[in-house]
């Protein structure tokens, strides 16, 4: 198989997201490049023919999950291999494309990346209050990027949309690391915000979901986790917010894992756990409904913010 050269890049770029330091002959366009060439390497992104790797592991399935190792498949984009936590090769396939073979390796490879290295992904969109994280999470719809942008209209700053990596500090307390500046937004949000869709790039194969720059609204350091707040859409007309209790409270961090299938796969199962349980003793997490028969993002920041300052007694 001859790969398709003109998908490397000239050089090897240097980008830094998720805490990581990336080099990739893939060109990233949505990280931001560091021109420091003396920083260490977390992650290294190769183009690789792995053709002959997948026809000899393939079992009927699409993803092969090991413990220091996963390989998927997507067709007519490209094969993907990730191992032990700082490799990423990717072998092109048919009629790809440059755009969604970068979104899937800032989705799932960076995901499995995480998770190999024994950093929590969440699955949503982190914000900056205050000096500190809140992470929405939710199912897919939920409309955790549309809230994130709510935030940002009322002058937050965004940490992580999609994937937000949470690791502890040197005092156990639990931080955010900073993704990269872009949000995701459908359509439907753009036209709420009263925002142009010509003025955005659509992300590939979804031609109603717009990649949202948010450079001057980006939170660039680290910041303590306060709160996680799970979102989802109800039928009642009213918005519902309420803490979620107990055991409910680890079940809702694996929910909301960015690739969970890989948890029990790798044997990361007692980390995972262990991993949550230090969590939840240090934050607030509420569940959050809002009606589907309205657009009620604003109202919803609304609700979090007055939960936040009443728990901080500023009012």
């Amino acid at each position: 198989m001859e790969l398709k050269s003109f998908m490397k890049t000239s050089v090897e770029n240097k980008y830094q997201a998720f805490g990581l330091n990336i080099k990739s002959e893939v060109l990233l366009q949505e990280l931001l490049v560091t021109k420091e060439k003396k920083r260490n390497i977390d992650v290294s992104v190769h183009i690789h023919d792995l053709e002959d790797c997948w026809a000899s592991v393939n079992n009927g399935k699409k993803t092969v999950v090991k413990k220091d190792s996963l390989l998927f498949k997507v067709k007519n984009t490209g094969i993907f291999f990730i191992e032990k936590g700082n490799k990423i090769l990717v072998s092109p396939l048919g009629d790809f494309d440059q755009k969604k073979l970068s979104l899937y390796i800032l989705g799932s490879c960076i995901g499995a990346i995480l998770l190999q290295r024994k950093i929590l992904p969440l699955h949503g969109s982190a914000i900056a209050i205050d000096g500190k994280a809140y992470a929405i999470v939710g199912d897919s719809g939920a409309g955790k990027s549309t809230l994130a942008s709510a935030f940002l209209k009322k002058g937050y700053q965004l940490l992580s949309d999609d994937v937000i990596p949470v690791s502890f500090s040197g005092e156990g307390v639990p931080m955010v690391t900073p993704a990269y500046p872009q949000q995701k937004l459908w359509q439907e949000s753009l036209d709420q915000f009263e925002m142009k869709a010509k003025d955005y790039q659509p992300i590939f194969n979804r031609e109603t979901k717009f990649k949202i720059p948010v450079e001057d609204k980006f939170a660039a350091e680290p910041l303590p986790l306060a709160g996680v707040i799970e979102l989802s859409k109800t039928e009642e007309g009213q918005i519902k917010f309420e803490p979620i209790q107990s055991l409910e409270r680890l079940s809702t961090l694996y929910k909301h894992t960015y690739r969970n299938f890989i948890i029990p796969r790798a044997g990361l199962t007692e980390w995972h756990f262990q991993t949550s349980a230090k969590i939840i003793s240090q934050i607030e997490m509420h569940k959050l409904q809002r009606p589907v028969s309205t657009f009620s993002a604003h109202e919803l920041t609304d609700v979090i913010l007055s939960s936040i300052y009443k728990e901080a007694n500023v009012i």
